[in-house]
Parts: structure tokens; C-alpha cells; sequence
């Protein structure tokens, strides 16, 4: 039986060794934990081997050793089952690298907290690189993050091995939570979708246009989801309860029904002696504009019953600025 945490080497006179990979997020490891494994190495009769996948191997192990190993490095075994996320590699980045685009190693430790070790229909790799030079090896990883100027591109189902296979193109120009709400769809639809085979094989079988449309769909649509949800929580209250509170309804306060009124209309577009109450009552798609500029105190009877102009130099908001927008909010609407 293998120890815990241990992987098989070959085979010299009938016995048998071991070795031993801990996991080193993106390759950092502390001066102190470094000289643990030279320690830790050199007690055992162990040899020590930097990684592909930026980890240190300890081999050369007997199978009695393991348990002792791990215990004295102060570590849980690295892995419990061969098909899961593997360790995410990660290139320096903005961080340290002067050709670097993007921070690959706030995404590459997110990624890392979030995906490794977990279960999958076959192994994964992912690696995080911050310009074209691909240090990480984005293009022969099944799902590679590569920075530029504009943003992150997406890269799924690349492998090296036997059968390489370079990674396809899914998404491009993403912002740092884009990519974590892509990378989480595309593991999703291989965990609810694949057989035992790496997610470029599972591409292959199905079809790079079934793949790329149904995985795009279902992020556009968790996307627009989300930015609903966001703008909901945002304004506090939907458009049929600003319209309730506007015409008096069941429920408003005594407070709420004596806010100033302006004369703003219909149809009319907002300007500078508008009150800022007949604009959320009128217009309440422009809630979530209004707070986005940092007015936040709309809830506020006194602040409901400003003209916008007297709300904007209070909030220290060029108004021609605020003005604009909020027609453009409305215009937009109504199209």
C-alpha cells in the first residue's frame, strides 16, 4: 500500500521508494521552511528536486519514513486523490517582474484558495502568467490566465504529455472578478459534464463550439444575474415601491409624505432646480446612478427634498457631470 501523501519511484532491486511533493502556493516558500526541508531531507536520506509545477520534491523516502516526513515538516499530506486541481503555477507578475501586466499573484493565490485539491473527472492544471512571455506555461494548461494591458484572457484546455494540446482562446480583456466568475463556470461545466479525461479531451469530445457557447451563456447570464442582484441591493427597494412611496400609499411615514415636491414631469428631463425626490420617484432607474457618484443618504428626507444642484455641491459632485448622466440614465430607459 502507498503511504499517505506519496507517490511510487522506480523500482531498484526489488525495493521500493517514495517521494513526497508539499504544497507551496505559487512556489513561495519562507527562508525558515526552506531550511526545514534541507533538514528534513538530510535526516531521512532524502533527495531534495525542484518542480515543474513550482514545488520541492523530497525522494528517495522508504515507505516507514512518509508519515515521519510529513509530521516533521509540520505539514498535512499534499494531495489525497490523483484527480483534482493541482498545484496553480504563477509567474512573478506586476509584483516583481518589470515586464509584468497584470498582479498574477493576488489571482494565482486566489485561484489556489479556492480550487486546489479540489475533485475533479480528471487532473488539472492551471497557471497564471502577467504578460505574453507566458512564463507560466498558460497555453499547455487546461485552464491558463494570461495578462495584457487590457485585462486577463482566458485560455482552457491545454496539456503537455504524450498527446500536448494547446490551449484555446475562450475570453478576452476580463477584469480580475470576471476572470474568478469565468474560471468557476468552466469548473463547474467539466465537474457536471466530463468523463475521466483532462478538460482539453472533454473539449475535444463535445466540441469547441458546444463548449465555448454553452460555458459564454452560462457566464453572461450569472453576469447580468449578478449585476441585477448588485443594483437591487444597491438602491434598497425596487421601482414598484418607489412608486408606491411616491403616490402615498399604504405604509408611508408621515416624514416621507411631507419631502418637498419640485415640478418635474413625465418625460421632462432633469435639471439643475429638480428635487432630487421627484427624480428616484419619477426616474428610479437612476437610483443606483445617484449612489454609484456617492450619494448615499437618498433615504433621507432631507436630503430627498434638495434640488439635485444643492445635493451635487454638498457631495462635491461637478453637477453639468451628474446632470448628464442622469439624462443620458433616463434616455436610455426609455429606448
Amino acid at each position: 500500500m502507498i503511504p499517505t501523501g506519496a507517490n511510487l519511484q522506480k523500482i531498484r532491486n526489488g525495493k521500493r521508494t517514495y517521494a513526497i511533493t508539499p504544497h507551496l502556493p505559487g512556489g513561495f516558500v519562507k527562508p525558515e521552511i526552506l531550511r526545514k526541508y534541507a533538514d528534513v531531507a538530510e535526516k531521512y536520506g532524502g533527495v531534495l528536486k525542484l518542480t515543474s509545477a513550482q514545488r520541492i520534491m523530497i525522494t528517495g523516502l522508504k515507505a516507514e519514513e512518509v508519515e515521519h516526513v510529513w509530521a516533521d515538516l509540520g505539514m498535512q499530506p499534499a494531495m489525497g486523490f490523483a484527480n483534482c486541481v493541482r498545484s496553480i503555477k504563477i509567474c512573478p507578475g506586476i509584483a516583481f517582474c518589470k515586464r509584468g501586466k497584470q498582479d498574477s499573484i493576488k489571482l494565482g493565490l486566489e485561484l489556489d484558495r479556492l480550487y486546489h485539491k479540489k475533485e475533479m473527472p480528471s487532473r488539472m492544471k492551471i497557471g497564471v502568467a502577467g504578460c505574453q512571455n507566458s512564463c507560466a506555461e498558460v497555453h499547455i494548461k487546461d485552464i491558463g490566465l494570461l495578462g495584457t494591458d487590457s485585462g486577463w484572457d482566458v485560455y482552457v484546455g491545454g496539456s503537455c504529455g504524450a498527446h500536448p494540446r494547446l490551449a484555446q482562446k475562450l475570453r478576452a480583456d476580463l477584469t480580475y472578478e470576471e476572470v474568478l466568475s469565468l474560471v468557476a463556470v468552466i469548473v463547474r461545466y467539466y465537474q457536471q459534464h466530463g468523463e475521466i479525461e483532462r478538460l482539453g479531451a472533454f473539449i475535444d469530445r463535445i466540441g469547441w463550439e458546444r463548449f465555448s457557447t454553452e460555458v459564454l451563456a452560462l457566464y453572461e447570464a450569472e453576469s447580468q444575474q449578478k449585476t441585477a442582484n448588485e443594483c437591487e441591493a444597491e438602491s434598497g427597494f425596487n421601482r414598484e415601491t418607489v412608486r408606491e412611496a411616491g403616490h402615498g400609499s399604504q405604509g408611508v411615514s408621515e416624514s416621507e409624505s411631507a419631502i418637498p415636491q419640485g415640478s418635474l414631469a413625465p418625460g421632462q428631463p432633469i435639471e439643475r432646480e429638480s428635487v432630487v425626490n421627484d427624480i428616484i420617484q419619477l426616474y428610479p432607474e437612476t437610483i443606483p446612478l445617484l449612489r454609484s457618484f456617492g450619494m448615499g443618504c437618498l433615504g433621507c428626507p432631507s436630503a430627498k427634498g434638495e434640488p439635485i444642484a444643492k445635493a451635487a455641491e454638498i457631495h462635491g459632485i461637478d453637477l453639468e457631470t451628474l446632470l448628464q448622466a442622469l439624462n443620458n440614465c433616463i434616455t436610455n430607459q426609455g429606448k
